[in-house]
């Protein structure tokens, strides 16, 4: 059977309540994938094969494997990591949900998240206004975009025509955003762009080829 490699890590921690100690800190990082079946590497050991429901270490479980992407569950919260992504995940130090992305060899940020519940791949464009989908992602995840107010867009292959949208909740690693503003655009988008209607409500901080987004309200 055809493994698929790649190379993809989820810094994952729990918070311990002040009468335990400290939870453990897992690095994890996905280096195969089987239908049902992920080969992870933790805290940088020897590379082991996990199947679906399996625990990887305390709180944290493998709950989803395809080929082309892993979720891990930790402490309740899943994070899906597809092929080439790089997601840390960590709480903030003051209490508010905080997650961290990693910047690929172009130096952008594709994200890993879930609109409306579906899993998304997304890239972080913070010269976008609005969160924006093409309209085959939208019919993907459910969303009657036909219903929304049109709209004109002024892109780099012209003035394009989308339809205004309020998607329900938006995630990204531990950071759940509800009411998102949105449009749908029929043309010339290949991939939904995370824009400024969600950055906005979280503080953004770039160190080197991370950022840190975290959630302000």
């Amino acid at each position: 059977m055809r493994a698929f490699f790649l190379a993809a890590s989820l810094l994952s921690g729990a918070t311990a309540l002040a009468t335990t100690p400290t939870a453990h800190a897992a690095d994890i990082s996905v280096v195969g994938l089987f239908p049902n079946k992920a080969v992870l590497v933790i805290d940088g050991g020897s590379p082991k094969t996990y199947s679906v429901g399996a625990t990887i270490v305390d709180g944290i479980k493998l709950v989803a494997a395809t080929d082309s992407s892993a979720t891990i569950e930790n402490n309740g919260r899943r994070q899906t990591i597809a092929i080439g992504d790089h997601v840390s995940r960590a709480p903030a130090s003051s209490g508010r949900s905080s997650t961290t992305l990693q910047a690929d060899s172009r130096g952008h940020y594709m994200v890993a998240g879930q609109i409306n519940g579906g899993s998304v791949r997304m890239l972080l464009d913070t010269g976008a206004t609005m969160i924006a989908l093409p309209a085959s992602e939208a019919v993907r995840l459910g969303i009657d975009y036909r219903k929304g107010q049109v709209a004109y867009l002024n892109t780099a292959n012209g003035t394009v025509p989308a339809y205004q949208v309020k998607l329900n909740t938006v995630k990204v690693g531990d950071i759940e955003i509800n009411q998102v503003d949105a449009v749908v655009q029929e043309q010339g988008l290949p991939i939904i762009l995370l824009g400024m209607s969600f950055l906005n409500r979280t503080e953004m901080r770039r160190d080197g080829q991370q950022m840190v987004l975290t959630k302000r309200f």
